[in-house]
């Protein structure tokens, strides 16, 4: 399939090792030509409605980052300085989250496959275009070019 995810401008695209990116494109890739392959339209829907409750990389970040915060509160309390160190590095961490857009935390996540919320609406609307929602996926060709066709009409 040809390079459609390439131009993104996410921070964690940015940030994270090709590796990680690769891995995710490939997820997305094997997702979009298996729903080209198998046109069943049902089906299609019961997976946007999963990918419609997915935890998007700065969400998961949040939660899991204020999370490890309130539980080194909550231990230092009880337990002594170290834990309250670790909540203030936490929160050191999840500031740099929000004013940069990436950091160690979101490096952890995305290694863990948590993908941008860019990347989930990306394969969405490939979903939706195969489902035949819009009108510039052309019917003919096989299951992988109109896969493709679907991936690259959902990034423009």
């Amino acid at each position: 399939m040809e390079s459609w995810n390439q131009t993104s401008t996410d921070a964690a695209r940015t940030h994270a090792p090709s590796t990680v990116n690769r891995r995710i494109d490939a997820h997305v890739e094997s997702c979009v030509r298996c729903m080209a392959e198998r046109a069943d339209r049902a089906e299609m829907s019961r997976y946007l409605d999963k990918l419609e409750h997915e935890w998007e990389m700065h969400r998961a970040v949040a939660v899991g980052g204020s999370a490890l915060a309130l539980a080194g509160l909550l231990l230092g309390r009880r337990d002594g300085h170290g834990w309250r160190v670790l909540s203030g590095v936490t929160l050191a961490l999840l500031l740099q989250q929000g004013l940069t857009g990436f950091g160690p935390l979101s490096a952890v996540v995305r290694a863990l496959g948590v993908r941008t919320r860019r990347e989930i609406d990306l394969e969405k609307f490939a979903i939706k275009a195969l489902r035949g929602d819009f009108e510039r996926i052309p019917n003919d060709g096989g299951p992988l070019a109109r896969a493709n066709a679907a991936l690259v009409a959902a990034q423009s």
